[in-house]
């Protein structure tokens, strides 16, 4: 798969979950339909929990990646406003 270049980054580093999904949710939302949003965290269980919320609410995760010991990337397509 090829790497996507994100038209959002957002560091959401320090935060846990509901904070997480909200603060991704206002991101997406702010963005067009078929923009990519990367996600940079540091909380594991947002590492599950964002992506399979996103892809409830019609959202295409594109990846999630664990790039280090503490942190994870994870990559989200508007596919739906």
């Amino acid at each position: 798969m090829s790497e996507m270049i994100p038209d959002k980054k957002i560091n959401i580093k320090g935060l846990v979950c509901p904070y997480t999904f909200v603060k991704s949710k206002l991101a997406i939302e702010s963005m067009d339909v078929g923009q990519v949003l990367e996600i940079l965290l540091d909380y594991e269980e947002a590492s599950r929990s964002i992506p399979k919320s996103m892809e409830d609410h019609g959202q295409k995760v594109l990846k999630v990646e664990k790039v280090n010991d503490t942190d994870w990337i994870l990559q989200i397509r508007k596919d739906k406003d």
